[in-house]
């Protein structure tokens, strides 16, 4: 009997034990085998994160070639008289505050000799690519000084710097990112504004620069064998969870009137381009002020009157319109999901148009082309309102492609001063005034920065 009962217990206590090996075995299972790692979306992919903005640049590079000319003119329109090289010297502030920074004992993503080497290596890589390119297509300066316009020089070398300052500081704080690439974006428009180079330029220069940072940093970080020094510190700083940005946009402008109708300069309703900076600052995660600084230009086609086969024919041909705008307004946005964002906006401003003039083109059929000026017209500033809606995909915490919509009215007095050729009067011109509707769409993509 008591044999049975030790062999009994001897059975339970096996079971027990069996019990408790397969709770053990079976309970913790998911802490021993590897979670399935999700698979990841196109965007979220490391190589197509890191190529969004240089390929959004050169797109825009390539949008705008056809334009550089109407640009250029609108340019010396407005400044035909600039020439202020702060470009010169401004393009290198980003990196001189990287190193600032870390000689003044503020931690980084690397130590001061890493972040050297990954800079010397950004460097060289855009050297290679700006210079093959400069001398490979040989595009002539606005300025005519010489045939190495394409790309920017200049810009190239402000982005990577400030490339640079994002990658070691942009962890830190955005803020430092925001700066960089605000120094970097006045660099490629004072290149502008000097005729030194034409917009394509520009934006090809800060496709290669940002392009060119990411490559030098990949090729030093595989020397590393990982992303940087101080990650692990880094990873514990937290930031500003509102939807504060500051973003670079791109844009079709669809005109919904005639500009010129009244005066009957144009058939057609005009369709253009917008470029510009927009940025908002957001006292919580929904509600903000903001406001937007753009250039709008509308080439105008040329009015044909008069065509006969024999002779040949004339046609009104108007320069085109361009305005700058300023506008500032309430911001709301709403995070749809974790990667989607809407943003609603209202803003009112400021627009200031670009003096134009209008000629006769006489296309005859035996002799050279003549172009006759008959008339300048002069719009005047007025008021602006605009509306708009915008939604953005996210990247990642600091970074978003964003898909705009803006509405824009403005009602701009537009005084015509018609050249009198009659030689027997003193008066050089007459004049008229017509008030015109300016009302247009922009529909286009923004690379928006979060701070």
């Amino acid at each position: 009997m008591k044999k049975n009962i030790l062999t009994m217990m001897a059975i339970l206590a096996f079971f027990e034990s069996y019990a408790q090996d397969t709770t053990r075995q079976t309970r913790p299972l998911s802490l021993v085998l590897p979670e399935a790692t999700p698979q990841k979306t196109f965007f979220q992919k490391e190589w197509v994160k890191k190529s969004i903005a240089p390929t959004i640049l050169f797109t825009a590079a390539a949008a705008t070639w056809g334009e550089k000319e109407n640009i250029r003119e609108l340019r010396n329109r407005y400044i035909p008289n600039f020439k202020v090289p702060y470009d010169d010297y401004l393009q290198y502030t980003p990196a001189v505050a990287v190193y600032g920074l870390k000689l003044a004992g503020v931690k980084g993503r690397n130590n001061i000799g890493r972040a050297t080497l990954s800079h010397g290596a950004s460097l060289a890589i855009m050297a290679i690519l700006v210079n093959s390119i400069k001398y490979t297509t040989k595009v002539e300066r606005p300025d005519g000084s010489s045939k190495n316009s394409f790309p920017s020089g200049h810009t190239a070398m402000a982005f990577t710097n400030a490339s640079f300052l994002h990658k070691e500081y942009g962890l830190v704080s955005p803020a430092y990112s925001i700066g960089g690439y605000t120094v970097a974006t006045l660099t490629g428009v004072g290149r502008n504004f000097n005729n030194r180079h034409w917009v394509p330029d520009i934006l090809a220069g800060a496709g290669i620069g940002i392009l060119s940072t990411e490559l030098g940093y990949f090729f030093i970080d595989k020397i590393y064998k990982n992303k940087g020094d101080n990650l692990g510190i880094l990873s514990r700083i937290e930031g500003n969870e509102n939807p504060s940005f500051l973003s670079i946009k791109l844009g079709t402008a669809l005109a919904t009137t005639n500009f010129l109708s009244q005066a009957e300069l144009s058939e057609k309703k005009e369709v253009g381009f917008e470029a510009g900076l927009e940025g908002a600052y957001f006292f919580s995660k929904q509600w903000g002020i903001g406001g937007d600084f753009t250039f709008s230009s509308f080439p105008v086609k040329p009015v044909n009157i008069f065509n006969e086969q024999d002779l040949g024919s004339f046609d009104f041909v108007t320069q085109s319109l361009g305005f700058l705008n300023f506008g500032i307004g309430p911001y709301f946005s709403q995070d749809l999901s974790e990667k989607l964002q809407l943003t609603l906006k209202t803003t009112a401003g400021y627009s200031s148009a670009a003096n134009g003039k209008v000629f006769i083109k006489a296309n005859f059929i035996d002799s050279p082309t003549e172009e006759i000026e008959i008339a300048e017209y002069r719009p005047s500033n007025s008021f602006r309102f605009n509306i708009g809606t915008a939604l953005t995909y996210k990247l990642n915490p600091e970074l978003g492609l964003t898909l705009y919509a803006d509405y824009n009215q403005t009602k701009s007095k537009i005084t015509y001063h018609y050249n009198n050729f009659d030689e027997e009067t003193n008066d050089e011109y007459n004049s008229e005034q017509i008030r015109e509707n300016i009302r247009y769409f922009t529909i286009g993509l923004r690379l928006t920065a979060y701070f």
